[in-house]
């Protein structure tokens, strides 16, 4: 790791993650060895400040989406964003089953041992976006997990442990297709129609958080950043599958015990507000905070987004 001990822009790191054996429901799925990028905030003055935020992306995004976030959070301490397996600059997977939950989170914990070895872990927050949310509950919610340090705080963004169908199918509609777009404009237009949910953004704004999801192919064109097997597993999830794996959620979500907030858009279709009422009423009886006019999922772009999340990590000196 760097011997800087501030750095306003993100350092690209890579750790390499051994991978698992079994799929999401008990398949013959093999993960091989495969390399996690991370993208790395510090604006501390210390190379090895002992308190790290670990924010997580959804599923079809990357590190990159936390940029405005993270350069607020690193002045308090250090902040990693992964680009989840399959996504941004981590590599992609021979056997697009194996991508899910259990991979994703064992990867953060490769993830956290890895940054621990080199400086180690005091204080540990987790921030996760959507999927990102669900691996935090993944995580934390399983007491044997080996975390350096427990998950003092947790963030879980526009995400609980029932997941509404209509919006699944509205994800899978898209999730995986072959796009190409002839510039970053125009695929950053497309990506403002299946994502104009995530609330008003300027136009700079939106264009800070198209540009790392485009990939420029060798045929000329720009093409999504992640691999399109990542829909394999998603595709292959049914109704039934979706309710069976509520029972666990919510089972993994009452053995939190980390400090948690839940965010949530008023017009999100994934978490409704009767699921997000249960959470703040068992497990760790989550604060909720509502953001109008948002739908799933808030960016946390927008200063008074990050702002809450700022004084839930730090309190209002943040």
């Amino acid at each position: 790791m760097t011997s800087s001990s501030t750095f306003s822009s993100p350092v690209l790191r890579h750790v390499e993650c051994p991978g698992v054996a079994g799929g999401p429901r008990g398949e013959a799925v093999r993960s091989h060895a495969h390399r996690m990028a991370y993208w790395e905030w510090n604006d501390t003055g210390d190379a090895r400040h002992p308190h790290l935020v670990l924010c997580v992306h959804g599923l079809t995004r990357q590190g990159r989406d936390f940029d405005v976030l993270a350069r607020q959070l690193a002045r308090h301490a250090r902040v990693i964003c992964p680009d989840v397996v399959g996504r941004g600059q981590s590599d992609w997977l021979a056997d697009g089953a194996a991508y899910g939950i259990p991979l994703y989170a064992a990867d953060m914990l490769a993830l956290l041992a890895h940054v621990h070895a080199d400086a180690p872990i005091q204080t540990l927050d987790w921030v996760g976006t959507s999927m990102g949310g669900l691996i935090g509950m993944a995580v934390c919610g399983q007491p044997g997990s080996p975390l350096p340090v427990p998950v003092r705080k947790l963030v879980l963004n526009d995400v609980g442990p029932a997941l509404e169908w209509p919006a699944l199918e509205r994800i899978g509609r898209y999730l995986g297709r072959p796009v190409r777009f002839a510039s970053v404009d125009e695929g950053a237009a497309a990506l403002w129609q299946l994502s104009s949910s995530f609330g008003p953004h300027t136009d700079a704004e939106w264009r800070a958080l198209s540009e790392p999801m485009l990939r420029a192919l060798e045929e000329g064109g720009f093409g999504l950043h992640y691999d399109p097997a990542i829909a394999e597993p998603f595709r292959a999830m049914t109704q039934e599958a979706a309710l069976q794996s509520e029972a666990v959620l919510w089972a993994l979500y009452d053995a939190i015990q980390a400090d948690t907030l839940l965010l949530r858009g008023t017009d999100s279709d994934l978490l409704t507000a009767a699921t997000a009422l249960a959470m703040s009423q068992r497990g760790p009886r989550a604060r909720v905070v509502d953001f109008e006019g948002v739908g799933h999922a808030p960016t946390l772009v927008a200063q008074a987004q990050a702002r809450v999340v700022g004084d839930f990590l730090f309190g209002t000196a943040a």
